[in-house]
């Protein structure tokens, strides 16, 4: 009764743990919640107000399916200003969240058994998406030896002739990593060398730390560009997760065939807030600075932490709202609950005796490590992560 495409993709482990952690505290549980995939801030009030006008002056209407004109003008400006890269209102499509246009862009691009190349650890949703389009996820392996990224030799060793398309997330959900211009530029030769096309997630642009910068792998070269699908959208940096609003940019052939594909599955996003995402590009820019430095300053408070609980060690990302440690050390040490066998009996057991939330790393492609987000108060890191730690002594 139930298609095959229904059959290859699973449940997720981010929602399941969410979920149980939820239950926990609508029984009123003091549950401190590491698995957040969003800000804790409320989006700034200028944007609400923005919002709140469109929906008072009547703009409640269907738009055109890839957005209006003024949002997918901001865009552009912001993808010049930011990355000096030129796009016209044409080849931007404004979807339901930088997810969808993902999954416009798969849907677009991807045909029954072409492969697609995924640095692990990866944001959950790429292979099921891979998956659903009939594609095939070809995994690369990266290590905290490398900051979790690939390298141009790993990236070449991967190509077969049936490579269509490369998944390049930079900042990295989970692990934080941002690429340098020096790893993007090698990169780029090779993906020059075979026209690889490349889908580059920039959702976290603007949530990076200290000297790093962003730079988006398009903006090294108008080839590259040319091969190159851009998503970003405003659910993190603006503290707008429920307002559901993506874009992506892309060559024109591209841009049209996904703007064809969204106009008949969700025609356009919701409207009220494409005008909220107009003055959220245009006047943000303080906003995002003020959350972006309150994001650091917990980032070093929970690496410090993380790295003075034993059998724990983690590296300091340079990006987005996660800390990625590894735990690989207290496999096979036993709780109340029972053996710790994976990271997910960990996930668990912690959740379960010591009321901390966070979600493991096999969720991600990556056993042995666990995930845990900073987008939450100072005092529940301290409190979160001192529960951790008397568990993780207790342990046996």
């Amino acid at each position: 009764m139930i298609a095959k495409r229904a059959s290859s993709v699973g449940d997720s482990i981010t929602m399941a743990i969410t979920a149980y952690a939820q239950k926990l505290k609508k029984e009123g549980l003091d549950v401190i919640n590491f698995g957040a995939g969003e800000p804790d801030f409320d989006t700034p009030e200028f944007i609400q107000e923005s919002g709140i006008k469109a929906i008072r002056s009547g703009k409640t209407r269907y738009t055109a399916a890839t957005g209006i004109l003024e949002l997918k003008e901001a865009v552009a400006s912001s993808l010049k200003q930011d990355q000096n890269l030129v796009y016209t209102p044409s080849q931007i499509v404004i979807s339901c969240g930088a997810k969808h246009s993902i999954f416009n862009a798969m849907m677009a691009l991807i045909d029954p058994g072409d492969e697609v190349l995924i640095p692990s650890p990866y944001w959950v949703s790429y292979p099921d998406q891979v998956h659903l389009c009939g594609g095939i996820p070809v995994f690369i392996p990266t290590s905290e030896s490398t900051a979790f990224k690939i390298t141009a030799p790993q990236l070449k060793a991967a190509i077969t002739p049936k490579t269509k398309l490369l998944i390049l997330n930079s900042p990295s959900n989970p692990t934080g990593s941002v690429y340098t211009k020096s790893e993007l530029v090698a990169l780029a030769e090779v993906i020059l060398a075979h026209r690889l096309l490349v889908l580059s997630d920039e959702i976290y642009e603007k949530l990076v730390y200290g000297n790093v910068a962003h730079i988006s792998i398009a903006s090294l070269d108008p080839q590259l560009q040319d091969l190159t699908i851009l998503v970003n959208g405003l659910s993190k940096a603006y503290a707008m997760t429920g307002w559901r609003i993506g874009y992506s940019a892309s060559p024109l052939t591209i841009a049209t065939a996904m703007g064809t594909i969204q106009s008949h599955c969700t025609s356009n996003a919701n409207t009220p807030s494409q005008w909220a995402g107009v003055d959220a590009l245009i006047k943000g820019d303080a906003s995002i600075a003020t959350m972006r430095l309150a994001f650091e300053k917990r980032k070093n408070e929970m690496v410090a932490l993380l790295n003075h609980i034993p059998g724990v060690h983690c590296l300091n990302p340079d990006g987005a709202f996660y800390t990625f440690p590894t735990i690989a050390s207290l496999m096979g040490k036993s709780c109340k609950s029972g053996v710790i066998k994976t990271d997910a009996d960990f996930c668990q057991f912690l959740l379960k005796e010591a009321l901390v939330a966070c979600i493991p790393g096999s969720g991600f492609g990556a056993e042995g490590f666990i995930r845990l987000s900073y987008a939450t108060s100072l005092p529940d890191i301290h409190t979160g992560l001192s529960r951790m730690k008397q568990w993780i002594e207790s342990l046996t």
